[in-house]
């Protein structure tokens, strides 16, 4: 079992919702950000090893994970579901946004065309869908796996369930949402494997470098709230 903190005073209180609030606007940031900027695909050698073929989007979609992970580290399971389904409400606001802005007519002066503008948002909806199913599924699994890690633990070897969590939770990120964008013809089907590998062996570089960050993060926390092994801070509200 988990420990709850309950030695906090009123100022550290402040400071551990401050905090909260700022990872989750990070969170939703990087979320949103990445259903925006899909289209985009780039080339990356790894040491002559491997190339990847990615998505732009991934690129800040890893940090949602990260700050999932350590809020269920710090301020427990609840309270990393409740960022995970704000994400949510957050991608569906910045969806209706960019359909309006899309109906909006373009001047004839206008830098950004309709056309162009349909060129890169015009998948937005179905992306932003195939992403949303995607990233909720995947993101209630690493929290699952991870707290399920913690328990058998017993909060120790944090590497390990940060690991495992993120590396079967990005697998069915991945595959998720490439299923369903080559379902709706947005990506052909014969590119499935090769983006599939790439994505989540690009995931699995990035979750494994995060690891060194996360230790740092929650030794900060622990170390400015006077933590002990597998406590966490609960928050009132």
């Amino acid at each position: 079992m988990n420990q709850i903190s309950s030695h906090l005073n009123s100022k550290d209180l402040q400071l551990a919702y401050r905090i909260y609030f700022t990872l989750g606007a990070l969170f939703i940031c990087a979320l949103v950000v990445s259903n925006l900027i899909f289209q985009k695909f780039f080339s990356w050698d790894f040491f002559g090893i491997y190339t990847f073929e990615i998505s732009v989007g991934i690129l800040p979609y890893p940090i949602t994970f990260l700050i999932t992970d350590i809020v269920s580290e710090i301020y427990g399971r609840k309270k990393a579901n409740q960022m995970v389904t704000a994400g949510i409400f957050a991608s569906l606001f910045s969806l209706l946004i960019v359909y309006v802005a899309k109906v909006v007519p373009a001047t004839s002066w206008s830098p950004v065309s309709d056309s162009l503008f349909t060129t890169v948002f015009g998948a937005t909806a179905l992306a932003v869908f195939a992403s949303m199913m995607a990233y909720l599924l995947a993101q209630y699994v690493d929290i699952h796996i991870y707290h399920f890690w913690k328990r058998v633990t017993k909060g120790k070897h944090l590497w390990l369930r940060n690991n495992f969590s993120t590396f079967l939770s990005q697998f069915i990120d991945t595959a998720s949402v490439l299923l369903l964008l080559c379902a709706f013809g947005l990506i052909e089907w014969n590119l499935f494997g090769g983006l599939l590998l790439g994505g989540f062996l690009f995931k699995i570089l990035v979750a494994a470098f995060d690891t060194p960050f996360l230790y740092l993060g929650v030794w900060l926390f622990k170390k400015r709230f006077n933590l002990e092994e597998g406590e966490e801070i609960k928050l009132p509200i």
